[in-house]
């Protein structure tokens, strides 16, 4: 891969995302191999019409979803101690759980009818997003259930607000969905501590990472990116009151990470790595293994898109439309190659706020994608992020 020439091509795709019609306020890209970081690069600002406020690698961002993985990784770490298996019944850890019912449809009145499920919600269920729970914003019924119940939204930060209900029995299908708000839960009350400590004592130490965590350091808030809306005519107001509860209630294992581009670089290099960190390992060969394996093909299953419930926080939408996906733990699985070169086999995901990256093991490439807009899969920043892993894979 010829460094200056992709450079120049990513600083240019940069700079096209944030000048084009409508374009993003601000980005963060980096890519990386199994040796440390290809390229590293910024353009626009942290918040729209601030120029006093420049975008720079050290920007901090709301990373909501791709915090999945991180939980994940820790409690892969359990399972890899003997503590926890795949097969054992959430209920186990959590009797709570156990009170969750399938939802069959509403009363006259407007009020949840609801059923036991048919089986226990599993481990290997919340890993895999197939225990029937799902997102408000993903879901109509969801979010119907969770008005008449009066639970609060999921990015509250409360467990209240996990305790939704469930679309199907589980196991039945792939429902993305609060399942890693409940597996961090598991890790909390297996190792009897908060998320945020286990994971600064068990992943952010021997990853060498600091601009991180649940709860933002004064450094970190004085870096933030400012989320913006994207309103239905395509004009971008920044909404720099939007933050993520400072501290949260709970440490949503879901969504709850603030983090810079340049930290979640050595988590991507970890995986490729085969577990080992620049201060030491964090999982086995094995598990790494296994977190890339499919998990929805032995169920015969497959990972689908989204419609959106609320069309301020998402767009409808899928991920390389038209194209067979799987499930890994815990990352979207491309079964065949994608149209940007990114070779079958290879895992991804994403953020609410337009946060993007890929890690592709086969390769050795990893990358992310950053920036801070709603609603989900913005009409400029999605694609923007398609090109840029499109010109790296081109690069080779």
């Amino acid at each position: 891969m010829n460094q200056p020439q992709l450079k120049r091509a990513l600083d240019a795709l940069l700079h096209q995302s944030v000048h084009r019609h409508g374009g993003v306020p601000g980005v963060v890209a980096m890519v990386t191999d199994r040796q440390g970081n290809l390229y590293e690069g910024a353009a626009g600002t942290r918040e729209l019409g601030n120029p006093a406020m420049p975008m720079a690698t050290d920007a901090v961002f709301a990373i909501f979803s791709t915090t999945k993985a991180m939980t994940v990784t820790c409690a892969l770490q359990l399972i890899e101690e003997g503590r926890l298996s795949l097969s054992d019944p959430v209920d186990r850890y959590l009797p709570e759980i156990a009170e969750l019912q399938v939802l069959t449809g509403f009363d006259t009145a407007g009020q949840p009818q609801t059923r036991a499920p048919r089986r226990k919600i599993t481990i290997k269920d919340l890993f895999l997003h197939t225990s029937g729970l799902s997102y408000e914003f993903f879901s109509a019924a969801d979010l119907q259930y969770r008005t008449a119940r009066g639970i609060p939204t999921i990015v509250s930060c409360t467990f209240a607000s996990m305790r939704s209900v469930l679309l199907n029995d589980p196991g039945e299908r792939w429902s993305y969905g609060v399942n890693i708000d409940w597996l961090g839960r598991v890790v909390e009350k297996i190792r009897g501590k908060r998320l945020g400590e286990v994971m600064r004592e068990r992943l952010f130490a021997p990853l060498n990472m600091v601009d991180i965590g649940f709860t933002m350091s004064p450094q970190m808030a004085g870096r933030r990116v400012s989320i913006h809306d994207r309103n239905e005519h395509g004009q971008l107001t920044p909404l720099p009151d939007l933050v993520l509860p400072q501290p949260p209630e709970m440490d949503c294992g879901g969504h709850g990470l603030y983090a810079t581009v340049g930290e979640y670089m050595k988590f991507i290099r970890m995986i490729l790595n085969e577990g080992m960190g620049e201060g030491g390992r964090v999982l086995k060969p094995e598990t790494i293994a296994l977190m890339g394996k499919d998990g929805l093909a032995e169920l015969g299953l497959s990972s689908s898109g989204w419609t959106t419930s609320i069309p301020s926080l998402s767009n409808s939408g899928e991920f390389f439309a038209g194209q067979d996906k799987g499930w890994s733990y815990s990352f979207l699985f491309n079964r065949e190659k994608t149209p940007t070169g990114r070779p079958a086999g290879s895992m991804m995901w994403t953020g609410l706020a337009n946060c993007y990256y890929w890690i592709d093991r086969q390769t050795g490439i990893g990358a992310y994608w950053a920036s801070q807009i709603l609603p989900f899969q913005d009409a400029v920043a999605y694609p923007s992020f398609v090109e840029f892993e499109s010109a790296v894979y081109s690069s080779r």
